[in-house]
């Protein structure tokens, strides 16, 4: 099942500023003379040289990435007593795996394309959605044995001997993503690496949290996605780090009856993914939880809003019921 995380609503980090808050030894020697460049008067930071290096070699990204993880983590916590309350909770995967194009292997984010047969059709999203209680409480109490994603993580038993409690949430949530992941396009559960939990994100219309939790999908490039999704958009991580791809998304709901209150117009923050089929915008909450993937991983933020070109897109009434 997908559920619907996305634009209407206020989302903000459960943990406030730390989604700000950027992990300083992603490179060794930041802190002497290796400070980032960036973008005059855009407010972004802009990578360059050694960047694209690190990006394209996985076997040195993807270690870093589960040490940054596991130190953002560890200053805070991630699962408070919210966690406990399922109907309000869901948990989505922030995949990451290759893309070849034209024989070069690049690291690319795995979203999902929203079908016409659910709400807020055409949404890029993370796989995920709400806990099955009766089958993710089983599938977390096998989820940390050897060989298995959260057993196989190396700071599974430090943190299961330091934050049982978090512990106990962690395996449930990330059953929950894993299990949403096989059901919507098929990601084999038992090969992916699981690489840190990402800071909750707060729903505030929907009265709903996100536990977002990042996976590395090494050796699979196909997936079949379920009814729920139209395509998968892979992304590739270097355009992701371009100030240039931002944008400045304005939409105009038309769908007065489902959002009184909800002024009718809104400028959101957005990433455009220039398509053959017309560009890809993402925003919203899978927005927030890249960025906040970014900014932790890298340190990375994007362009001040007023700085951004607009892209203008209106949302009918079926973004709320999808077309059937």
């Amino acid at each position: 099942m997908i559920t619907a995380f996305r634009n209407l609503s206020t989302v903000q980090g459960e943990t406030g500023s730390a989604i700000g808050h950027p992990v300083s030894f992603f490179f060794a020697g930041r802190h002497a003379g290796c400070e980032l460049p960036r973008v005059a008067g855009s407010g972004a930071t802009c990578y360059q040289g050694r960047m694209p290096r690190v990006i394209a070699d996985p076997g040195t990204l993807i270690p870093r990435i589960e040490r940054v993880l596991y130190a953002h983590a560890a200053e805070r916590a991630i699962f408070t007593a919210a966690a406990e309350d399922l109907p309000t909770a869901s948990a989505v995967l922030l995949p990451l795996g290759r893309l070849t194009e034209a024989g070069a292997v690049e690291t690319c984010l795995i979203l999902n394309k929203r079908s016409l047969r659910v709400r807020q059709p055409g949404d890029l999203c993370c796989p995920g959605g709400g806990v099955s209680p009766r089958f993710d409480w089983h599938a977390s109490r096998l989820i940390g044995w050897p060989f298995f994603p959260l057993g196989r993580w190396p700071f599974w038993r430090r943190w299961r001997r330091e934050r049982p409690g978090e512990a106990r949430s962690l395996a449930l949530y990330l059953s929950t993503a894993l299990r949403e992941g096989f059901e919507e396009m098929r990601i084999n559960p038992l090969r992916v690496r699981f690489l840190g939990p990402l800071p909750t994100q707060r729903l505030v219309l929907f009265r709903r949290l996100i536990y977002p939790m990042v996976v590395w999908i090494p050796n699979q490039e196909r997936f079949r996605p379920s009814w729920e999704v139209q395509r998968i958009v892979k992304i590739p991580l270097r355009r992701l780090l371009e100030p240039a791809n931002y944008v400045r998304y304005r939409l105009r709901m038309e769908f007065p009856r489902a959002t009184e209150g909800v002024e009718k117009t809104r400028e959101l923050p957005g990433f455009c993914l220039p398509d053959i089929d017309g560009p890809e915008i993402l925003w919203g909450a899978t927005y927030r939880i890249t960025m906040a993937f970014l900014n932790i991983v890298f340190g990375f933020t994007p362009p001040a809003p007023e700085h951004l070109p607009i892209v203008s897109a209106s949302l009918g009434e079926t973004y709320l019921t999808g077309e059937g």
